[in-house]
This record gives structure tokens, C-alpha cells and sequence, in this order.
């Protein structure tokens, strides 16, 4: 068959791509501040990238409840939202229970090997006051039920919420009220090596549904709805 006439249509995807992870990104760390506006010309000379896949990058961000656009006015990073957040929680807690609950019946002992694996280093970087150690390595941990589950559709939604989530993590991240998570993640582990498939899947949803309050004076709010998330 012929060549298609249109060109460009990998790199422009691959561009998309670069341009929305480096965004979210620099949202979840905390680079792109809550509250601060979004120029294009900016975006354009930090990315190095045209203004169309900015925007395209944009506008998934804005579908993951990471940015907010007023159009012909203004592009910012969405401030935090104890609501928002917590409607995030909830659907990723639902996809991880799915994920556990169907992953269970097929994981292998070299998988329930890297969820141990997992789990030592995200206690390692705990201990260590390591919040990029230890949210890495909780990644890799829940990784491995949302891999062997073979269920796109759930990594697809999982992709659009953690964003939202690891945003308030790495805010609110402590090694003490962290710690409790070590200890749930075994629980998953053992339920799953056990083949206790109800268990592992309840174990896995409640481990998303904890939250923790802050002391207000641990960000200056005194609104008195500080959280921190615990996963």
C-alpha cells in the first residue's frame, strides 16, 4: 500500500507524551506550585517543545484534576481539594481491589517475591526519610497485582488518578505515620500467597481508604482539614 500522506505522527505522539509527564511531574514534586499560573511561552521554553503538545498535555492534565483552565483566560495547577482527593482515593482504592482480587488466582512466586522485595525497600526509604525511595517503591508494590491482573482498563484508570494522589503523598509523607502501610503491605502479601483471594482484595481497597489526619501547624492550615494519605 502506499505511504500515508500525513507525516510526523510518532514523533508527535512521543512529544504529547514527554510533555505531559514532564508537567505531571513537575506538579507531583511540587515544582508547579497549587495556585500558580501556566504561561505557554513559559511551558514553550522550559519543554523546549511547540505549544501544541503543551496543550494537548494540558488537557489530560486537566481530565486528571491536576490543572484547571479557564479558556481564553488562564491555565493553572489545581489547588489541593480534600474532596477531589478523596473521590480520587476512592476509585483508586476500587481498581486495586479489582486488581488484587483478579490477580490473586494467577500470581506467581517470583511476583509475590517482588511484592516482598518491594515492600523492604519502601521500609528501607521510610526509615531513611527517602519520600522518592518510598513512593517508588510503593509504585512497584502495587505494580505487581495491576500487571498480573492483565486488566488494561484499570491501569488506564489508575493512570488518571494516582497523579492526583502521589500529589498529597509527597506533601504529607512522614516516616511515622507511614509506617503503618510496611506492615499492611505484608498482610497483602501473605493473604495472596495464601490464595485467599476475598482477603487479599478487602486488604488491598482498605490500604488505599487510610487516611491520617495532620496537625494543622504540619502546613500552616488552619482550616482543620489537613490529610495525609497512607497507601
Amino acid at each position: 500500500m502506499p505511504v500515508p500522506k500525513s507525516r510526523g505522527l510518532v514523533a508527535k505522539s512521543l512529544l504529547r507524551e514527554d510533555a505531559y509527564r514532564a508537567l505531571r511531574d513537575a506538579i507531583v514534586d511540587g515544582t508547579l506550585a497549587p495556585g500558580e499560573r501556566l504561561n505557554d511561552a513559559d511551558l514553550i521554553s522550559w519543554l523546549g517543545i511547540s505549544r501544541t503538545p503543551i496543550r494537548e498535555a494540558l488537557v489530560r492534565l486537566e481530565q486528571s484534576g491536576l490543572v484547571q483552565t479557564k479558556p481564553g483566560r488562564f491555565t493553572i495547577v489545581s489547588p489541593l481539594d480534600d474532596r477531589e482527593t478523596r473521590s480520587a482515593q476512592s476509585v483508586a482504592a476500587a481498581m486495586h481491589e479489582l486488581a488484587v482480587r483478579e490477580a490473586v488466582p494467577v500470581l506467581s512466586d517470583g511476583e509475590l517475591d517482588l511484592m516482598r522485595q518491594a515492600n523492604e525497600r519502601f521500609a528501607v526509604a521510610l526509615r531513611r526519610g527517602d519520600v522518592d525511595g518510598a513512593l517508588a517503591a510503593d509504585d512497584d508494590f502495587h505494580a505487581v497485582a495491576v500487571t498480573a491482573c492483565a486488566n488494561n482498563v484499570v491501569g488506564s484508570v489508575l493512570e488518571q488518578v494516582t497523579p492526583a494522589l502521589r500529589r498529597v503523598e509527597r506533601l504529607r509523607f512522614s516516616s511515622l505515620t507511614g509506617r503503618g502501610s510496611v506492615e499492611m503491605h505484608d498482610e497483602i502479601i501473605a493473604l495472596c500467597a495464601a490464595g485467599d483471594v476475598e482477603g487479599a482484595a478487602l486488604a488491598a481497597r482498605a490500604n488505599w481508604q487510610t487516611l491520617a489526619p495532620l496537625p494543622d501547624s504540619a502546613t500552616g492550615d488552619t482550616a482543620g482539614s489537613t490529610w495525609k494519605l497512607s497507601s
